[in-house]
């Protein structure tokens, strides 16, 4: 009997372990996504910035490509950029919660991960 209950406390604490480095892994996901924007974001600002304001460009929202001008999509970019950033700090903040957590509780029930 207590090889059962001990059975089913393994296999317990081995789905909230998966489900712990899942959720570390789709935190790690969304945070490159970010990155990956911020990015674009910095070098489309840095294409646009030597340009003169009343030049023509185009703009993709929500998939309409628009016509409009480095002046009219300057600030919006750089609107753009400053929330993806503040929202990339959140997500580096929320995962580093995450992995302590997960280092509290795997020390609370004496995990150790077996590298395969």
């Amino acid at each position: 009997m207590a090889q059962q209950i001990s059975a089913k406390k393994q296999q317990e604490l081995q789905q909230q372990y998966t489900n712990y480095k899942n959720s570390l892994q789709q935190l790690a996901q969304r945070i490159g996504d970010i990155e990956q924007d911020t990015e674009e974001h910095k070098l489309v600002l840095e294409t646009l910035g030597p340009l003169p304001p009343d030049r023509k460009c185009f703009r993709m929202i929500n998939g309409v490509l628009v016509e409009r001008t480095v002046k009219d999509v300057t600030p919006a970019l750089q609107t753009n950029s400053e929330g993806l950033k503040k929202v990339l700090e959140e997500l580096v903040k929320q995962y580093k919660r995450q992995q302590e957590e997960m280092e509290r509780w795997k020390k609370k029930n004496n995990i150790q991960v077996v590298q395969q």
